[in-house]
C-alpha cells in the first residue's frame, strides 16, 4: 500500500511515530492496533475473496506495522520478517544464480556469513570493498553485477559511505541498491530520499528498543519492487508473528526520545574514551576527527548511539568485558539498557580472523551500544573496568 497520504507528509517525524494511521482501531476505538491472533480467515463470499485469507500471506496486525515503517522511511511498501537476517536474506533473493553484488567491506558478520556460505552455493557472487573509496566500488563492477549492498555507518568500525554518490552511480548502471539502516533508523537517516531502492532493518535493535523482540523490516522505494518482495515474503514464509508485530509497534512509538537520550550519552562517552590512556582508538561519527564525518552529516540527522573502541589487545578486551557491571555483555544493540559486545567472538565470529583483521576488526575492538542509564554512572563503570 502506497504511503503518499498528504496528511502524513505534513507531520513531523515525532508526530508520525505516534499518529501513523493505525493508532486507533476503527472498529472499537481502542488506543492500539489489535493483535489478530489468527492463522486463517473466513471467506464470506467465494466470489469475492477477503483481503486476508492466511496469515503467512497477510495479517492485519503485521500489515499495520508494515505500513508504519513504510511511512517512517518514506517508501512505497513495507514488509515485516521473523528476524533481521530473514529480512536481509529475502532482499538478497531478489538476485538470481549467476548474479554478482558489491558489498560494504566491514558488513555485519551475519550478512557476511550469508553471502560467503549460503548464497555463494546458489552461484550468487559477492565482492567486498571499502565503500569510503568510490574508486574501489567502481573497480568492483562486473558484467554480471546486479546490486550494491551498503551499510553506513558500518558495523562495527562505523565507516561512512556516501549514499547519494553510490545510489546515483548504481542507478546509471541499472543496479539495485540495498542499505542496512539498523544503526541510524529512519529517525536519523532515510536512504530512500538519497536514491536507495531497498532499506533494511534489524528491528530487534533500536526500533524495538527493549531487547524483547526479534524482527526484521524491509521498505521498498516503489510499488513494483514491493510486489517482488511481497512474492518472496509469501513464498519463503519467514514472516513476523502478530505478538512480535504488536511489541515492535509499541517500541517504535518511543524511538525519537530513546535515540535522543542514548545519542547524548554516546557523544559524552566517545569524548571521554578519546582521552583515556588505555584506549587506542575510538570510532564514533560525532567525533570531530571521525573520517568522512562531513559526508555523514550530509545524509544523516544525528550520529547514533553506538561507540566502538579498541583497547589494544584481546587480553585487555576480555579483562574489560569481565569487569564491567552496568552494560549487558551480549550480542545485539539498540536497547534501553547499554550493551557491550565483542565483535571478534560475537557479531563477527563467522568472519575468518585474517579477513576480520584486514577490515580493522581487531582482537582489542569492543562495541558499546549506549542505553538510557545515567552517563556518569556508565563512565564510572568503564573507568574502573579499564583501570590497570
Amino acid at each position: 500500500m502506497s504511503q503518499t497520504n498528504p496528511n502524513h507528509e505534513e507531520k513531523q517525524f515525532a508526530t508520525k511515530l505516534i499518529h501513523f494511521g493505525q493508532e486507533i482501531d476503527e472498529a472499537t476505538g481502542a488506543s492500539s492496533v489489535p493483535v489478530y491472533q489468527a492463522s486463517t480467515f473466513h471467506h464470506f463470499d467465494l466470489d469475492q475473496p477477503p483481503k486476508h485469507d492466511y496469515s503467512r500471506s497477510g495479517n492485519p496486525t503485521r500489515e499495520a506495522l508494515e505500513q508504519y515503517i513504510a511511512l517512517l522511511e518514506g517508501g512505497a511498501r513495507g514488509f515485516a520478517f521473523a528476524s533481521g537476517m530473514a529480512a536481509i536474506s529475502t532482499a538478497f533473493l531478489l538476485l538470481s544464480a549467476g548474479d554478482h553484488v558489491i558489498v560494504t567491506e566491514d558488513v555485519y558478520g551475519g550478512t557476511y556469513r550469508l553471502l560467503t556460505t549460503v548464497l555463494n552455493r546458489l552461484n550468487i557472487d559477492s565482492t567486498f570493498v571499502d565503500m569510503t573509496d568510490f574508486e574501489q566500488v567502481k573497480a568492483a563492477l562486473r558484467p554480471n553485477t546486479k546490486a550494491v549492498f551498503l551499510e553506513t555507518p558500518s558495523n562495527p568500525t562505523l565507516k561512512i559511505t556516501d549514499i547519494a554518490e553510490i545510489a546515483a552511480w548504481a542507478k546509471e548502471r541499472g543496479l539495485l541498491t540495498m542499505l542496512d539502516n539498523t544503526f541510524m533508523t529512519p529517525y536519523h537517516q532515510r536512504p530512500i530520499e538519497h536514491g536507495i531502492d531497498i532499506v533494511i532493518h534489524s528491528a530487534t535493535k533500536f526500533l524495538g528498543g527493549h531487547s524483547d523482540v526479534l524482527a526484521g523490516l524491509v521498505v521498498t522505494a516503489d510499488d513494483s519492487l514491493g510486489r517482488r518482495v511481497k512474492q518472496l515474503q509469501n513464498g519463503l514464509g519467514a514472516v513476523l508473528g502478530t505478538q512480535e508485530s504488536w511489541l515492535l509497534m509499541r517500541g517504535m512509538k518511543t524511538l525519537k526520545v530513546r535515540m535522543e537520550g542514548s545519542e547524548r550519552s554516546a557523544a559524552k562517552l566517545a569524548e571521554w574514551l578519546s582521552g583515556h590512556p588505555g584506549v587506542v582508538k575510538v570510532y564514533y561519527p560525532g567525533l570531530a576527527d571521525h573520517p568522512r564525518r562531513e559526508v555523514h552529516e550530509k545524509q544523516s540527522k544525528g550520529y547514533g548511539a553506538v561507540v566502538s573502541f579498541d583497547v589494544g589487545s584481546g587480553e585487555r578486551a576480555r579483562k574489560l568485558l569481565g569487569r564491567v557491571k552496568l552494560p549487558l555483555v551480549a550480542v545485539s544493540l539498540g536497547a534501553v539498557e547499554s550493551i557491550l559486545s565483542y565483535p571478534a567472538m560475537m557479531s563477527h565470529a563467522a568472519m575468518p580472523r585474517d579477513v576480520r583483521l584486514a577490515r580493522g576488526i581487531t582482537d582489542g575492538l569492543v562495541r558499546y551500544s549506549v542505553g538510557l542509564e545515567d552517563i556518569d554512572d556508565l563512565i564510572r563503570d568503564l573507568e574502573q573496568a579499564l583501570d590497570d
